[in-house]
C-alpha cells in the first residue's frame, strides 16, 4: 500500500500536529507514505518509508501557505499511481476523494478578533477556510472525526451524512505523558519556582485569541486573589498575538507574584508534571489534547462541558466540566470546590489516566487504517 497525508506540520508539539506526527510515524514504519507538509519532524521524515514533499509557508502565514498546501496535495494525488493508494487530509486543507480527519470544524466556531485592525483579515481568512472545508468533506470517502462532538458538528453545521462519519479518539503517548511521580513532580515545581505546599494551577493553549477562554479565566483569577484565602498561582503556556497585553493587564491588576506567562514551551510534559489543576475554559474545542495530556500525568482538568474530551469525563469528575465559558462567577466556583477537594479530586483521575494511557496513538493510528481501507 501506499499512502499520502496532507498536513500543515507534523511535530509532537500538541494539537493537531501530534496526532498527524502520531498517524506518519505508524504508517512510515509499515508502508510507504507521502507527507505533503509546511513542517515534518526529523523523527517521521528519517522513517525509511517516509518521502517529505515540502510546501512553503510565505512568512509563516496560514494565509499564503494554505492553497500553496493544497495545490500540493492535488498534484501529488494525480502523479502517484492509484492502485493501492490511500490518502488521509485535513480537514479543508486539501478537496480530494478520500478521508477527510477533522481535528477543528470552522463551521463551528467564528473566529473572535481581538483588535478592529484584525477583523477584516480575520473574516477573510475564516469565509474563505469554511468554504474550503465544506468543499472537502464533500469530497470525503469517510469522514473521521476526533470526538462525538466533532462528529455532530460536521453532521449538522457542514451537510456531511451520519453514514460516512466514524469517531475515533486520540491516543496517548505513555513514555511522554506518564502519570508524574513525585519526583518528578518536585522537579518541574522547582523549574516553576514554586514551593512544595503553594497550589499550583496552569493554562496551556493559544493566546492569539480569545477561542480557548483565557479572558475568562484571568477575569475569574483576579477576583479570587482579591481575597487573601485564595492561595493558589496561575502559570500560563503560551504564544500569541495577545500576550503581551495580557502580561500587561496581569501588571495592571497587581498580579505579578500570582500569574506568570512562560509564553511558548516545548518542555510541556514536563510542566504538567508540577501543576495540580489545569484551567481549559475553551469557547469552541473539539476535542482538548492539553486536557488529555494533563489527566496522564495525573493532573486534574477544569474543562468546558462542550468540549470533545469531556466526553472522556466520568460522574466522579462532574465539578470539572465548565457549562458556560463565558461565566467567570461559574469557573470562580469550580475552583473554590476543587480548592476544598483537591486531593479527593486528584485520586478520582487516576482511573481515567490509567484507561487514557492504556489507549497508545498506535491503537488510534490502526484505527484510522482501518477505516480508510474500509472506506476505499
Amino acid at each position: 500500500m501506499t499512502w499520502m497525508i496532507v498536513a500543515g506540520d507534523f511535530t509532537p508539539l500538541g494539537g493537531m500536529d501530534r496526532a498527524n506526527h502520531a498517524l506518519a510515524g505508524y504508517l512510515g514504519a509499515r508502508e510507504e507514505v507521502h507527507l505533503v507538509t509546511h513542517r515534518a519532524w526529523p523523527d517521521v521524515s528519517a522513517l525509511s518509508g517516509v518521502v517529505v514533499h515540502e510546501v512553503p509557508r510565505p512568512f509563516r502565514r496560514h494565509l499564503l501557505g494554505a492553497p500553496l498546501l493544497a495545490r500540493a496535495g492535488r498534484g501529488l494525488w494525480r502523479t502517484l499511481p492509484h492502485a493501492g493508494l490511500h490518502a488521509v487530509v485535513n480537514g479543508g486543507n486539501c478537496r480530494l476523494p478520500a478521508a477527510n480527519w477533522v481535528h477543528y470544524l470552522h463551521a463551528a466556531a467564528c473566529p473572535s478578533a481581538s483588535t478592529a485592525a484584525m477583523t477584516v483579515k480575520n473574516a477573510f481568512t475564516y469565509r474563505r477556510d469554511r468554504a474550503n472545508e465544506r468543499a472537502a468533506l464533500s469530497a470525503a470517502r469517510v469522514v473521521i472525526c476526533n470526538s462525538e462532538r466533532t462528529k455532530r458538528d460536521v453532521v449538522e453545521r457542514a451537510g456531511v451524512d451520519a453514514s460516512r462519519a466514524q469517531v475515533i479518539y486520540y491516543g496517548s503517548d505513555p513514555s511522554r505523558f506518564s502519570r508524574a511521580t513525585a519526583a518528578e513532580r518536585a522537579e518541574a515545581r522547582a523549574a516553576l519556582g514554586k514551593s512544595a505546599g503553594a497550589p499550583v494551577v496552569g493554562f496551556v493553549g493559544a493566546l492569539g485569541d480569545r477561542r480557548k477562554g483565557f479572558d475568562t479565566l484571568f477575569a475569574a483569577w483576579r477576583d479570587l486573589c482579591r481575597s487573601t484565602s485564595w492561595d493558589a498561582d496561575l502559570v500560563v503556556v503560551g504564544a500569541g498575538a495577545e500576550l503581551p497585553r495580557w502580561r500587561a493587564r496581569a501588571a495592571g491588576e497587581g498580579l505579578e507574584r500570582r500569574v506568570s506567562f512562560l509564553g511558548f514551551r516545548e518542555d510541556v510534559p514536563k510542566l504538567l508534571a508540577g501543576l495540580d489543576l489545569l484551567v481549559h475554559p475553551a469557547r469552541y474545542e473539539a476535542y482538548g489534547l492539553s486536557v488529555h495530556e494533563a489527566i496522564c500525568r495525573g493532573v486534574p482538568a477544569i474543562v468546558s462541558a462542550s468540549a470533545g474530551v469531556a466526553e472522556k469525563y466520568p460522574a466522579p469528575l462532574e465539578s470539572l466540566l465548565l457549562r458556560s465559558s463565558d461565566d467567570p462567577d461559574e469557573l470562580m466556583d469550580r475552583l473554590r470546590t476543587w480548592r476544598r477537594n483537591a486531593d479527593a479530586v486528584r485520586a478520582a483521575v487516576v482511573p481515567v489516566s490509567d484507561a487514557l494511557l492504556g489507549r497508545t496513538w498506535d491503537h488510534m493510528a490502526a484505527e484510522i487504517v482501518q477505516a480508510v481501507e474500509a472506506a476505499a
